[in-house]
């Protein structure tokens, strides 16, 4: 595999600047990963962006899976040795990808997670561990405590509130002595789904992140 393929600047910035403003609070806390994984972190993000909002492109369910069709031919050539095609998301997708040696299928399984749901509800659970496997691999984080905190967050992440949601950030909070810090990037978004207003996020993130706190 080609891992010396880089992408063009102003697809970083626009990947940057779609993150920033549709996923604000996981944003923040890639902005705690030094780089290049948090350019790597942002581009899992804007991928995870696109595939969440097929149901919202279209309510057609035969157009719905043209779409992730498209994206499994673009993850196809983000882990291949070419170039990738010109949209701004494969091209940061491609590098990231690449840099990590990050196998297809992992890509794949998040693209599966989203046409499941063409069909019926999102299932959290297998959409939020395929998001945060990938977030730990270009993190290089492969302990047990930190997957697990990682993968219950996701999945987290995806619910509404209620007994299971809390359960799961439970499950998670009781780990922080173990996790790796450097997957503390990924574990900040818990904090937002406390009551926590918007302005004092990026101040609580950076408390927390000095703590190792989420």
């Amino acid at each position: 595999m080609n891992d010396a393929y880089l992408a063009p600047a102003a697809s970083h910035r626009y990947v940057l600047d779609l993150v920033r403003s549709a996923d604000r609070d996981r944003f923040l806390g890639a902005l705690f990963a030094p780089e290049p994984a948090r350019t790597d972190l942002l581009a899992l993000l804007a991928f995870n962006h696109e595939l969440a909002r097929t149901r919202s492109v279209t309510r057609e369910p035969m157009l719905a899976r043209i779409r992730l069709e498209w994206w499994r031919e673009a993850v196809a050539e983000a882990a291949g040795e070419s170039k990738p095609r010109a949209q701004p998301v494969v091209e940061s997708l491609s590098e990231t990808v690449r840099r990590h040696h990050l196998p297809a299928q992992g890509l794949v399984a998040l693209i599966d997670t989203r046409e499941e749901e063409i069909d019926g509800p999102l299932d959290v659970q297998s959409a939020g561990h395929a998001l945060a496997d990938l977030e730990l691999a270009v993190l290089g984080v492969d302990d047990e405590a930190s997957r697990r905190a990682a993968r219950a967050i996701a999945a987290a992440w995806l619910m509404g509130e209620g007994p299971e949601r809390d359960a799961m950030l439970a499950e998670a909070r009781a780990l922080q002595r173990d996790v790796d810090p450097l997957v503390l990037p990924i574990l900040l978004p818990a904090l937002s789904l406390g009551d926590i207003s918007a302005w004092r996020k990026p101040l609580a993130y950076w408390w927390a992140a000095k703590r190792g706190r989420y």
